[in-house]
């Protein structure tokens, strides 16, 4: 990861309310994926779940790279 990259990104956490609000949202999805990953056996509501929480972190992440990359051209 280029340095360039993570200044960036510190600077979209301390003046942007939408990749604050995505890096909140991929946190809690990290969050509730760990509480997952700590059973020993999920239910299968609970897989369909781990999927869609997979689904939605990787959606938030995505985003907040898009801002990264758009403010790296601006």
């Amino acid at each position: 990861m280029s340095s360039l990259a993570e200044a960036i990104r510190e600077q979209l956490m301390a003046e942007s309310p939408e990749y604050q609000r995505l890096r909140e949202e991929h946190s809690r999805y990290a969050t509730q994926l760990e509480q997952l990953s700590a059973k020993s056996f999920l239910s299968e509501q609970e897989q369909v779940e781990e999927v869609r929480l997979k689904k939605l972190k990787l959606r938030a992440k995505d985003q907040m790279e898009i801002l990264v990359h758009k403010a790296r051209t601006a």
